[in-house]
């Protein structure tokens, strides 16, 4: 069953904030620019019922607003169908042949470098070749890109935030 929720009803700053994450998410995709973006957080900010939020999204995809704090009048809608089972953990799909030898060859120069030096039979500056190419193997297809993401996402909450409250405060709230 999908709920559709009444527009008359009253939202809540739990609500506001959904939209302005489900707005972020918007820009992130490139759907809006942070001009529009801007403007509809305001709007966002300045919505009273669900009527208005749903104005505000009416021209965008999914997401929208989550509303799932006020029961709701129930209408029956289609199953879902069964999505695909869920795969075991491996390298990632999109990874090239590439990135699949780095990621297993630099663990076998490191236990090889390691048992070198530990031998005696080289010194302890061949450490650094180990070193370089774990670095360069980050560096090109490492996991620091989903953390900037997730960063700029962060800060993204942030300043919807403060302009939220900078435009609760100029209304006088």
């Amino acid at each position: 069953m999908t709920e559709v929720p009444s527009p008359q009803l009253r939202i809540s700053d739990q609500n506001r904030e959904s939209a302005l994450s489900a707005l972020g998410e918007h820009m992130t995709a490139g759907r809006i620019d942070i001009d529009e973006y801007g403007e509809r957080s305001a709007r966002i900010t300045a919505a009273k019922t669900r009527g208005e939020l749903g104005e505000i999204f009416a021209d965008l995809p999914a997401p929208h607003p989550q509303y799932d704090d006020v029961p709701k009048v129930a209408v029956t809608a289609p199953e879902p169908a069964a999505g695909p089972a869920p795969r075991p953990a491996a390298a990632p799909d999109g990874w090239s042949s590439s990135q699949r030898f780095v990621a297993a060859f630099i663990p076998l120069v490191w236990i090889a470098t390691i048992a070198l030096i530990a031998s005696g039979v080289v010194t302890g500056t061949l450490i650094l070749i180990p070193i370089g190419l774990s670095v360069f193997g980050r560096a090109m297809w490492g996991h620091g890109h989903h953390h900037d993401r997730r960063d700029r996402h962060l800060r993204d909450r942030e300043r919807r935030r403060e302009l939220r409250d900078s435009y609760r405060r100029e209304m006088g709230r």
